[in-house]
């Protein structure tokens, strides 16, 4: 069930994942790779534009693991930031360890790599003037919450910048 205060939120699924399950042969190129997750996410954010989205990544993830992307893709991680009004961020199960942090045939990070690519994600989105974090929680409900109540501060900041111009 969608919560009433995102019912017209545009919400754009997870582009590596889905990279990773059509060409598995990228785990062969991570940079090549990582061109293409930022390529399509351009790509959905302009298909949702006029509209607020909430997307599993953004742009300036590509940079954390493959620093070269802005180069590459003729940008710089100043530039991405004024893509986003907001940057969530929220925290690996990694950190609560067994039973909590899950593998899968994409998903094939142990514990410590995950970590590693969360530390790497939060040095390349912290300096982003709105930048939030949503530590991993035991109970996932109390995490939802947090999250809620950040998504309610956010559109509260969206509504009153509107009606200040």
């Amino acid at each position: 069930m969608l919560e009433p205060c995102c019912e017209d939120f545009v919400f754009i699924g997870e582009i590596a994942r889905r990279l990773l399950e059509d060409n598995p042969s990228y785990r062969q190129n991570w940079g090549e790779f990582h061109n293409e997750v930022y390529r399509l996410q351009v790509e959905a954010e302009k298909a949702a534009e006029g509209n607020i989205f909430v997307s599993d990544r953004g742009t300036v993830d590509a940079f954390s693991f493959h620093p070269e992307t802005a180069a590459q893709m003729g940008t710089s991680i100043e530039t991405e930031y004024e893509r986003y009004f907001a940057v969530i961020q929220l925290g690996s199960s990694a950190v609560l360890g067994q039973p909590y942090y899950r593998t899968d045939e994409i998903r094939t990070e142990t514990e410590a790599e995950a970590l590693a690519f969360e530390l790497a994600t939060t040095r390349v989105w912290k300096a982003h003037p709105r930048y939030y974090y949503v530590p991993a929680e035991i109970d996932i409900e109390k995490k939802y919450r947090t999250f809620l109540v950040i998504i309610e501060k956010i559109i509260l900041e969206l509504t009153e910048g509107r009606q200040n111009r």
